[in-house]
């Protein structure tokens, strides 16, 4: 056994976790590569060719072996998120709680950053219910937004709050996700350099804040509201030890997620209230370290009051009249401006959009349209990516391998130019984002904050 590999003590500390085999777990960090997994964009269907399923996501699959990501155009068009199949787990628990719920729903995804589970929480939800992607360290907040602006989807909105803001919104959310920050110890294969921020004076740190994150936030959730728990941590204090804190503090019930045998995670009971939790373990799943749990407010929460309308400039109705053409089912939307650009929110959202602007700092709502241009709309990238776009009211260029990366660069390509005008630039059928066609030239509206800037794999 080698447990020079690992930080001090770190083996000895989960030596009495449930399903835990030391020299099992050694062998995985040792010998085991990291799997690499995609989870598929379900609003926006191609033809990616993938491999082994993972079976608790059902858009979730494994790659036999690890592609420049950077370099498909099919990952800058949104086809497919890349990420942790282990973290995928979150899929099977909003399953389980949907068979319970018949109304729309509002979601909180609280820690959101960059995204993997904001996508995922995406994918699950109907256009009349609402995701609220949130994060509260503002750099990460960009990264977070382009992930779900290449989703394509209308019904979410991002916000950069600290988790204490939250108990303004009293019984708001059907269902809260908190993917805790932790200790991290989930991630020592996937990113060694983990190792040295472990030790256990972190672990009792990042117990105590995740204590204060789930306090904070706890009067946010509707009463029978789900409230979902996840680290990517083994820690018994940032998991179990939760799971009883949370049911001695609060009127929470736990609630059991359905598993089969075969998929190797570890079911456990926390000891003094004997809440469900479910671990991964690299040497049992293919997949990182995660711990994830779901329980149900049983106490009634004081209902936020309603509020008038405010917060959006007055409507014009022309220019709306401009703006419809460029979506499929316009009547579906609510539109409204902001700093002269125009955006869409699906029209079920528009009373709860008015809640959140009055309670929260707001970075980005449904999707921008563009900016109109006396009666041209200039369109926005939000728009190219969204799976609402009107294709049949713009041109289309199908762009080749070599163009398409070209074109996510910024650099110039050759192209046939036989029309003039807003054109869509596609891959395979897939929207990359806008270019203006002129009589002998083109000009390049991918945002250059996005562009490809790494050097090319050698092939």
């Amino acid at each position: 056994m080698n447990k020079a590999l690992f930080p001090e003590n770190f083996l000895d500390t989960l030596s009495n976790e449930p399903g835990f085999s030391a020299q099992n777990f050694i062998n995985a960090h040792q010998f085991i590569e990291t799997p690499t997994s995609i989870r598929l964009n379900p609003f926006k269907k191609n033809n990616i060719k993938t491999d082994a399923s993972v079976p608790w996501c059902a858009e979730g699959y494994y790659l036999d072996s690890r592609p420049s990501f950077t370099f498909d155009p099919l990952f800058h068009a949104g086809c497919y998120y890349v990420q942790e199949a282990s973290s995928m787990f979150i899929s099977q628990i909003i399953k389980t709680i949907q068979k319970n719920i018949t109304e729309p729903i509002k979601v909180l995804d609280l820690c959101a950053a960059p995204g993997g589970k904001s996508t995922l929480l995406s994918s699950a939800l109907n256009s009349d219910d609402l995701l609220v992607a949130n994060e509260i360290i503002k750099t990460r907040v960009p990264v977070l937004c382009d992930n779900l602006n290449r989703w394509g989807t209308a019904n979410s909105i991002v916000t950069n709050n600290d988790p204490k803001d939250f108990a303004r919104l009293t019984g708001f959310f059907d269902i809260i996700l908190v993917d805790a920050p932790c200790s991290g110890s989930g991630m020592f294969r996937k990113d060694a350099s983990a190792m040295n921020e472990w030790s256990e004076a972190n672990v009792n740190l990042c117990h105590q804040r995740q204590e204060r994150i789930l306090a904070d936030i706890y009067p946010a959730l509707k009463e029978d509201g789900y409230l979902i728990y996840s680290t990517c941590s083994y820690s018994h204090q940032e998991n179990e030890n939760i799971l009883d804190w949370l049911c001695e503090t609060f009127n929470l019930e736990s609630i059991r997620i359905p598993i089969e045998a075969d998929w190797g995670i570890v079911e456990t009971q926390s000891e003094k209230k004997a809440a469900w939790g479910y671990r991964f373990y690299p040497d049992k799943v293919k997949g990182e370290g995660l711990f994830a749990a779901c329980l149900q407010k049983r106490d009634a929460a004081n209902q936020l009051p309603t509020f008038k309308t405010g917060g959006h400039q007055k409507l014009a109705l022309k220019q709306i009249e401009l703006i419809k053409p460029w979506l499929k089912k316009p009547e579906d939307f609510y539109f409204f401006t902001v700093n002269e650009e125009w955006l869409a929110i699906n029209k079920w959202h528009k009373e709860s959009l008015d809640t959140l602007q009055r309670h929260l700092y707001i970075k980005k709502s449904g999707i921008r349209l563009g900016k109109l241009m006396g009666n041209d709309l200039i369109p926005d990238h939000e728009l190219a990516m969204s799976i609402y776009l009107n294709e049949d009211m713009v041109l289309q260029t199908e762009l080749d391998y070599q163009q398409a990366i070209a074109y996510l660069r910024r650099e110039n390509f050759d192209l046939t130019i036989t029309e003039k005008g807003w054109s869509l630039m596609t891959f395979e059928h897939q929207p990359l984002g806008w270019a203006k066609l002129l009589p002998n030239r083109y000009n390049n509206y991918y945002p250059k904050e996005l562009r490809i800037l790494n050097a090319a794999p050698k092939s």
